[in-house]
């Protein structure tokens, strides 16, 4: 059989519209819409025959029952339904009928066609409506991680949109201590700031053990300049409730849920965050970012450069805290679980480098230590020995006990890169 005459069986079966037909043939002549191959198949049969031309109205399709008519309006009310979100990229889907998904297969079998031959009927829906949403948006298609998808449900008359997540990334500094990174909820009420019908004694009412936290000094004002309904905050780990996070800063992602805005003024952004932290945390290099920054955040191997104030049981002289330092400057440590966080990580014996440790006394019951290490490198720990659970310490080496009294975190880097790679940034 000829492709005429496979055209001629195809149109016999009833009215089909030129872009039912034509979609049996979309893998035939790339650079035509489905229609034009439909209608240039109708004209050659009608040629062909020499016969009257009888194009099909489009409403009168039993294949398509008149949608493939309707993707203008589609592509409007798409448009519609975004009016007042901020997006440059979109992608489109399409919930076909079952009826219309039973008609095309019905109509393939009448020339024998492969039941996938040509292309779907979802598929010239998503392009045909999807080209028309492009124009009206002035925005690109993006099959990866899209600012907003659509879902045209064809049979429940309906568009469905989903407003995908905004990224900021950034570094901040936390200049108090007793702030946790996080929102810390209560654990005597389950964050609910109750006990039966009291207020918790715990948290003092509040659903928190801490009042104030990073996240809450920045999430919330992201979240607000781009007219989000929720945000998240991803930190390239976090330092202890009691340490300050100075120098450099700590990398962090703020994801904004369901943004209206996108196209924010950063360094205004980044004035807001400061002002309404008010000294308390201080962020700095604040940039829009892909979702592929919030798994580099996490996952970065990067080393910690840590200085510690240490207090002494006994006294030490100069002399052997430099050959302490030197006996732990670039040491391989093993620690096994701390005690201080053992109920919440597993207990094992974890191996950490120690990069460089130098450090003075201030006086023979106090000294100032730095410590650059590995990711993961427990500070408290490698001073105070824990009892035994870290080998070498610092306190084993002097054999006089030590304790850390004040931690403050001057900077994390990525070990082999940096954790600012322009193909993360928008």
């Amino acid at each position: 059989m000829t492709l005429l005459d496979d055209a001629r069986r195809l149109a016999s079966t009833g009215p089909v519209c030129d872009a039912c037909l034509g979609r049996v043939f979309a893998d035939r002549s790339f650079g035509l819409t489905n229609a034009e191959r439909g209608r240039s198949l109708r004209v050659a049969v009608a040629l062909d025959d020499d016969d009257d031309f009888d194009p099909v109205e489009t409403a009168d399709c039993w294949v398509c029952e008149g949608r493939c008519d309707e993707f203008d309006d589609w592509a409007e009310r798409a448009a519609d339904a975004v009016e007042s979100v901020e997006f440059d990229t979109y992608q489109v889907g399409t919930r076909t009928p079952p009826l219309i998904e039973e008609n095309e297969r019905l109509l393939r079998e009448e020339v024998g066609a492969d039941p996938e031959a040509g292309e779907p009927f979802k598929m010239e829906f998503n392009r045909e409506v999807g080209k028309r949403i492009g124009r009206l948006t002035d925005a690109e298609v993006d099959f990866e991680r899209p600012h907003v998808q659509f879902v045209l449900d064809v049979a429940g008359d309906r568009v469905e949109t989903t407003i995908n997540s905004a990224f900021v990334y950034g570094r901040y500094r936390k200049l108090e201590r007793d702030i946790p990174q996080t929102e810390w909820p209560c654990r005597e009420c389950d964050g609910s700031g109750r006990q039966g019908r009291e207020p918790c004694e715990h948290c003092d009412g509040t659903g928190y053990l801490y009042d104030r936290s990073v996240e809450g000094l920045i999430a919330p004002v992201v979240e607000d300049v781009m007219d989000g309904v929720d945000a998240l905050f991803h930190g390239a780990g976090r330092e202890d409730v009691d340490a300050r996070m100075l120098g450099t800063g700590r990398p962090f992602v703020v994801e904004v849920k369901e943004p209206r805005r996108r196209r924010v003024d950063v360094d205004r952004l980044e004035a807001d965050v400061n002002a309404f932290a008010d000294g308390a945390v201080e962020v700095t290099g604040l940039r829009l970012a892909t979702y592929g920054m919030v798994e580099r955040v996490k996952e970065l191997d990067a080393s910690k450069t840590y200085r510690a104030a240490v207090e002494f049981d006994g006294p030490v002289d100069a002399d052997a805290l430099a050959a302490a330092l030197d006996e732990l400057d670039g040491a391989t440590v093993e620690q096994y679980t701390p005690q201080r966080v053992d109920h919440r990580r597993a207990n094992l014996t974890r191996t950490r480098e120690v990069y460089e440790a130098t450090g003075e006394l201030d006086d023979p019951r106090h000294a100032t230590v730095e410590i650059h290490g590995a990711g993961g490198l427990y500070i408290k720990e490698l001073v105070s020995g824990d009892g035994d659970r870290t080998e070498p310490s610092l306190a084993g080496l002097l054999g006089v006990g030590a304790r850390v009294t004040d931690l403050d975190v001057l900077a994390v880097e990525g070990e082999a890169e940096p954790f600012e790679d322009e193909d993360y940034f928008l």
